[in-house]
């Protein structure tokens, strides 16, 4: 029996998408390094096309298409470029101030540039599966968060049950651990917001917003993981309804928050409270002469100093006579 529930235990489905994000930034990483290695290489033969060129994946077809700069106005570059990029690119490769290459030393790079869009196109069947995998496992949490976003969530926390666990302000906070105990050290402020920032509801939000945004959303998505988790439904009808309050709060915060009420308008919904209150209530008025009549606090100490020194004169009067009859 308990082979049969390590084999089917629910942890390792979560564990497949823990492994699958961690791949995913570490073929980000080596597609950067890949990248920036190509750029400085092949700049030495025409280092202007990288500045025309920003776009990463674009870069590497346009020298895997022209090859050695003397053929960019052979070559048609329409499939992958707009027209003036592709007419920018013909005519500075005329007047480029590269260094010639050798056709080995092409080839290389050439190869380099292959591996690079091998790499591009398996991230993006890797990128699909974790979007099935997530819809599949976490729907609720996919679609208040992200697909990506709930995916790094869950390898952060270790598993879904472990998230479920946690409340909305370790989930605000998860992945920004080192400013956080940086700023419990130094007594600075403790950061707002950590994993949960890429998610798309705090990145339309204004910078002032932010903090309250992510806030909201880490309570949403505390609640969502929790359904998630030990829900039996797969529905993703509680994520739809929250996003869908979450937007409109973020309307709402965004045209200014709440409306500011004038004093008068202030006091006269008072006033209305207050006699709405009174208008049940049937009051029966009393004379004048039943209600007992206050004292003046000063008459009352006046009247006891008064008293005070005549019980004093008696006394003396007492002990004067008791005296002479005893002598």
């Amino acid at each position: 029996m308990s082979r049969f529930k390590l084999k089917f235990s629910s942890d390792k489905v979560d564990m497949m998408i823990i492994h699958a994000v961690s791949l995913l930034d570490d073929l980000d990483k080596e597609l950067n390094n890949y990248i920036m290695r190509c750029k400085e290489w092949y700049g030495w033969h025409f280092p202007e096309l990288a500045k025309i060129v920003p776009d990463n994946e674009q870069y590497i077809k346009t020298i895997l298409a022209i090859g050695v700069k003397e053929n960019a106005n052979e070559t048609d570059l329409s499939e992958f470029l707009d027209e003036k990029k592709e007419k920018l690119v013909k005519e500075i490769a005329e007047v480029s101030m590269g260094t010639e290459i050798t056709e080995e030393d092409m080839l290389n790079i050439c190869q380099l540039c292959r591996n690079v869009l091998d790499l591009y196109e398996y991230r993006t069947q890797l990128f699909e599966y974790i979007k099935n995998r997530m819809m599949a496992i976490a729907p609720n949490l996919a679609i208040l968060v992200g697909e990506l976003v709930g995916a790094r969530l869950i390898s952060k926390a270790g598993s879904l049950i472990n998230l479920a666990k946690h409340p909305a302000s370790t989930v605000q906070i998860l992945g920004a651990e080192k400013a956080l105990f940086r700023a419990l050290k130094t007594k600075h402020d403790t950061p707002k917001y950590g994993l949960i920032y890429h998610a798309q509801l705090v990145g339309l939000s204004n910078q002032k917003i932010k903090g309250k945004m992510s806030r909201a959303l880490a309570a949403k998505a505390a609640l969502s993981c929790r359904v998630d988790a030990l829900g039996e439904s797969n529905s993703n009808e509680l994520g739809l309804d929250h996003k869908a309050k979450l937007e409109a709060k973020l309307k709402f915060l965004e045209e200014g928050g709440l409306r500011k009420i004038n004093k008068q308008e202030k006091k006269s919904k008072e006033m209305k409270s207050y006699e709405n209150k009174n208008k049940n209530k049937n009051f029966e008025f009393k004379a004048a002469s039943d209600f007992p009549v206050k004292r003046d606090f000063e008459e009352t100490e006046e009247q006891e100093t008064e008293k005070t020194p005549q019980k004093s004169k008696k006394q003396k009067k007492n002990k004067k006579e008791k005296k002479d009859d005893s002598d």
